[in-house]
């Protein structure tokens, strides 16, 4: 038996709770590695599985996507993505990730394939190394293998408070672009500026794209989570022939946006969601490289679980929330 965080249902609102009796499978199935996690990482994902927002739920999921821990006495993390298939273009149709619909990381252990699984960084501690896979991987497929940006080029990453966002930054940073940011908390300019972005914007100001536009022109690269009735204005900001790559639409549906100055300005708008095998490993080195350590906003122990899910709603963390499992 193990602990573990467990996903029950939505029948009385979000309803999820410890079981510190959860089957332990000792026996993985073939092509499968059973590891001992020492932390998992909270996502927006785990989130918005809680409020129905996400496809495919089912009960009694154990919750959580990244984590970190050993294998035969190794330190190991793994790619969160399940069965991406042999087109690296586009995931396959049985593409799922960790946490749901199968069991995720809030436990003592979880079960991951083989191929999935790599050593982490040297420079990495668990904490760090549990709350990079699956931000790391969205940001790098997002920046990189979508939005092909190079060194010199300029780019805006939105709402810079979030986990992906902020790795976005510090890979773009590591390339050698010139990086530039929005947030709609005075609090993280501060933050922002510290982890090296040229320029900030709050997007709570009405007039923030002109904001943007009269402080830092046009931009070859955009990269946006966001969608809504900002699209549009972030559309607006692109240089001629420039790129725009979106990985999520927290924001919902882009209402007012012009067919017009996409065809006319010769634009690109991509779309990109997590990753393939071969990204996760070409960001692994990237990290490695680079000595990039994401940033951590707080830790918990895993049955304070409860608190942790109360920070990442209350807008005010910066970096990543991670649970210690012990």
């Amino acid at each position: 038996m193990m602990k573990a965080v467990v996903f029950i249902s939505r029948e009385k609102g979000a309803e999820y709770q410890a079981d510190y009796s959860h089957p332990e499978v000792n026996n993985p199935p073939p092509g499968f590695v059973k590891i001992d996690l020492a932390a998992a990482a909270l996502n927006k994902r785990d989130d918005f599985i809680l409020k129905g927002l996400y496809p495919g739920i089912r009960p009694n999921v154990i919750l959580g996507s990244d984590g970190a821990g050993l294998l035969a006495g190794k330190r190991v993390f793994f790619n969160p993505g399940i069965n991406w298939g042999k087109d690296e273009t586009v995931q396959s149709i049985n593409y799922h990730i960790l946490g749901m619909p199968s069991h995720g990381t809030f436990a003592s252990s979880v079960l991951v394939p083989r191929e999935n699984v790599f050593p982490i960084p040297n420079h990495l501690n668990f904490i760090e190394a549990a709350a990079l896979p699956l931000a790391g991987l969205t940001a790098f497929r997002a920046l990189f293998t979508r939005g092909n940006l190079k060194a010199g080029e300029k780019v805006l990453i939105t709402g810079g408070g979030g986990g992906v966002a902020q790795l976005c930054i510090q890979f773009a940073i590591a390339k050698g672009a010139h990086v530039f940011s929005t947030t709609g908390s005075v609090d993280k300019f501060e933050q922002l500026e510290s982890l090296g972005v040229d320029g900030v914007k709050n997007y709570n100001h009405h007039d923030w794209e002109k904001q943007l536009m009269e402080s830092y022109g046009t931009f070859d690269l955009v990269v946006d989570s966001a969608g809504g009735d900002g699209f549009q204005k972030l559309v607006g900001l692109l240089k001629p022939a420039g790129r725009m790559v979106i990985y999520g639409g927290t924001l919902g549906k882009a209402h007012n946006l012009s067919p017009q100055i996409i065809f006319w300005r010769q634009l690109n708008i991509l779309g990109s969601t997590m990753g393939s095998p071969s990204d996760f490993k070409s960001m692994v080195k990237f990290v490695d490289d680079h000595q990039i350590k994401p940033v951590i906003d707080s830790v918990y122990p895993l049955e304070d679980f409860h608190a942790a899910f109360e920070r990442i709603n209350s807008g005010s963390h910066f970096g990543k929330i991670v649970l210690r499992i012990d």
